[in-house]
């Protein structure tokens, strides 16, 4: 029997993210998910929703109605992400972990509850994701990685071996972190960055090589 399944987000990646609900479906005997719907807090493309044959339930403020169904939170600022798992987590729903039937895997491969895998990534062997990682179409996750909670890579970025990213840091499209780094809690590599350092917590880096930038702390502009 088909498992109750809502998305928390009906943006691009939300969507995206409905998309690898259908595809498990399509590839089991039968379907493993049920989706009941979007909750979103914000301005929501309701004809996008419509074309895909999706319903947009309510705001996140009616979690506590679904209690006891699965969720994934289909955002990718790490912060808000956060910020409405524990929200669902506290109304009683349960954390699903999504993975394209397209994604490959290797041996000793562990991943959090609340991940979503998209298509074509490649994650190699001995890895460990935390809790509600993204990782985005056509990522590559090399061996010995570890992903903190949080922790979200952009389409087409690379990461190497030996690699830990730590809690909430971001992978722009298309960056590449060498092997043996650690990148700090909270970091933000800009897209087409190659971070070949480690790099400090809470910091934001672009470039080839990568570089801190200034950030405004008020407003977060660089």
């Amino acid at each position: 029997m088909a498992e109750p399944l809502i998305i928390i987000g009906a943006g691009g990646f939300g969507r995206e993210v409905h998309d690898i609900v259908v595809a498990i479906n399509r590839a089991a005997d039968e379907p493993v998910w049920e989706f009941l719907g979007f909750l979103d807090d914000g301005e929501v493309h309701l004809e996008r929703l419509e074309r895909r044959g999706a319903r947009l339930l309510e705001t996140s403020q009616a979690l506590p109605q679904y209690a006891g169904a699965w969720y994934v939170v289909g955002i990718g600022n790490p912060k808000i992400r956060e910020m409405l798992a524990n929200r669902a987590d506290a109304a009683g729903l349960r954390a699903a972990t999504l993975i394209h039937p397209s994604a490959t895997t290797g041996l000793d491969v562990e991943i959090g509850d609340g991940s979503v895998v998209c298509s074509h990534v490649s994650i190699t062997t001995n890895i460990r994701l935390g809790r509600h990682v993204h990782l985005d179409q056509n990522a590559a996750v090399g061996h010995d990685v570890t992903m903190e909670d949080f922790v979200r890579v952009n389409p087409g970025a690379t990461i190497s071996g030996d690699v830990v990213l730590e809690r909430g840091v971001t992978v722009g499209t298309g960056a590449a972190v060498v092997q043996g780094l650690t990148v700090g809690a909270g970091v933000v590599v800009g897209a087409g960055a190659v971070v070949v350092d480690d790099v400090e917590p809470a910091r934001v880096v672009v470039g080839v090589p990568a570089r801190p930038i200034a950030v405004d702390q008020k407003t977060g502009d660089t």
